[in-house]
């Protein structure tokens, strides 16, 4: 299962789900999808995000589960 610390790093920048999505060109309600779980993004998104972030990829997503191996 795809996990993810957005919501976490988004409010250390003090953006809304509003903010983060437009620096990424998503909109609000992907960004809340993503952060509860709901939505894998793209490989290109989800680097779009770590980019607006200042973060490394692996520092907002990571594979946890028997999927992992």
């Amino acid at each position: 299962m795809l996990r993810n610390r957005v919501k976490e790093l988004r409010a250390r920048h003090d953006f809304t789900q509003a903010d983060l999505g437009k620096l990424v060109g998503a909109t609000r309600q992907t960004i809340g999808m993503i952060e509860k779980g709901d939505y894998a993004p793209s490989v290109l998104l989800a680097l779009k995000i770590a980019k607006a972030l200042a973060v490394d990829l692996e520092e907002v997503f990571w594979i946890e589960g028997e999927d992992e191996k």
